[in-house]
């Protein structure tokens, strides 16, 4: 218990202390986030075309922007580790599309219901989400080949290094602490997502536990999911 206090005090700390800068740098600019937000001056091609489109929040257009698509049938992406990820495939600019849901092995999706139980958990997600106020121009990763990141949550932005194997084990590491995601592919996407705890860690951190009682009933009734954020890649 204490340790999980601890944890929570430092990410909150992390995030709230890292939000001054208002998300600036390369992910922040392209979410319209940074110190320049025009769609003319944002030194970014997405900043510059889809800045107006970003900025209108809506999750279906983004869907229409990237040709993202959420290929749910394959059982084998929803998987972590199911799909062999390398570190090449994760660099680049992830928007956010929808609510991540991810297992930890085959097993564990065979015995929650599948791909059916792993769609009807993201659309429980998706009202949970909106609610909470992640939306694609607000919400995203940058990864570069060196090994630093950017990060906006829901218009909290910051920074770190980041550390990957194959396994699909993602770690975000910052002055004020490390976040332990998962990485997995949904269609031609990718999902982050964390532990249920972790998760309600960050909510909390962010301001948004509005959803606490929804995370926390899939994660008592579906064993071994993952829960986070499908993205859609740029670039």
């Amino acid at each position: 218990m204490v340790k999980k206090a601890f944890y929570s005090l430092v990410l909150t700390a992390m995030l709230v202390l890292s939000s001054c800068g208002g998300g600036g740098g390369l992910l922040g600019n392209l979410l319209g986030l940074g110190t320049t937000t025009t769609t003319n001056n944002t030194g970014s091609i997405l900043g510059s075309v889809l800045g107006s489109v970003l900025g209108g929040g809506s999750n279906g257009i983004l869907g229409n922007i990237f040709g993202f698509t959420d290929n749910a049938a394959n059982a084998t992406d929803m998987v972590i580790g199911g799909t062999t990820i390398n570190k090449n495939d994760l660099v680049g600019t992830w928007i956010y599309a929808q609510p991540g849901c991810a297992f930890t092995s085959q097993n564990a999706l065979i015995n929650a219901g599948g791909v059916a139980t792993a769609n009807k958990v993201k659309q429980t997600l998706t009202n949970t989400f909106n609610s909470l106020g992640f939306a694609n121009n607000n919400t995203g990763f940058a990864f570069k080949q060196d090994g630093t990141f950017e990060a906006v949550l829901k218009g909290v932005g910051f920074n770190g290094t980041y550390t990957y194997d194959s396994s699909g084990k993602l770690n975000l590491k910052t002055s004020g602490g490390t976040i332990p995601m998962f990485v997995s592919r949904i269609g031609n996407g990718m999902s982050f997502t964390m532990e249920s705890k972790t998760l309600l860690s960050v909510l909390q951190a962010l301001g948004a536990t509005s959803g606490n009682s929804t995370i926390n009933s899939v994660a008592s009734q579906v064993n071994g999911v993952r829960l986070g954020f499908d993205m859609a890649k740029y670039k």
